[in-house]
């Protein structure tokens, strides 16, 4: 999968774009919130960006070494800095219970990965703390299959629904969660009408 990423990355052009994700910029302006974030399988950078010119403190890490570049790159092009480690994340060095929040975006793991993933992840959060997830549903299989310009993983068992969403974050609150059918116009890899969830947690205490 690295090489895999490395490839999607490799253009001088921003694959999903340089701008953050319509989703994530509304929920970080309406929750307002300060300091410390982390950003699993942030690719290019965009979205980590975005939170350090608000002023949080920003950690980030991907599989992909071009893609920290490229982000890095973007991060001094705003004046703002990230922290971003390559690797995976049971050899990267997060504590649990350290992060205010903590951002998926279009995050999709091995199936057989998922849910223990997620639940790792949803442990670095402190209590009170929020995950902000945003990724494609099941019924972006078919819209997919009418429009690969849409994007998301091609293996539908990648893909959520709101109850796997539910059962994978037990810890969390929620605040908002369901699936919608959106327009995408992210740089080259997500454009046109996909389905995808929302999801918006508070940990609890």
């Amino acid at each position: 999968m690295k090489e895999y990423w490395n490839s999607r990355y490799q253009q001088k052009e921003f694959a999903y774009g340089m701008t953050p994700n319509t989703f994530l910029k509304e929920t970080l302006d309406n929750l307002n919130l300060s300091g410390n974030i982390l950003f699993p399988a942030e690719g290019e950078g965009r979205n980590a960006v975005y939170a350090a010119k608000k002023g949080m403190e920003v950690s980030a890490f991907d599989i992909s070494d071009v893609g920290k570049k490229k982000a890095l790159n973007l991060a001094q092009s705003e004046n703002v800095k990230i922290n971003y480690q390559v690797g995976e994340l049971d050899n990267l060095n997060y504590k649990e219970n350290s992060f205010d929040a903590l951002v998926l975006i279009y995050a999709h793991f091995p199936p057989n990965l998922r849910k223990e993933l997620h639940q790792k992840l949803g442990a670095l959060v402190k209590p009170n703390g929020y995950i902000i997830l945003k990724g494609f549903s099941k019924n972006n299989f078919a819209l997919r299959q009418k429009n690969p310009a849409i994007g998301g993983p091609r293996d539908i068992d990648m893909l959520f629904t709101t109850q796997m969403i539910k059962d994978d974050f037990m810890d969390f609150d929620i605040i908002e969660l369901k699936e919608i059918e959106t327009e995408l116009q992210e740089g080259e890899f997500h454009n046109g009408l996909a389905s995808v969830i929302r999801f918006v947690g508070k940990k609890k205490e």
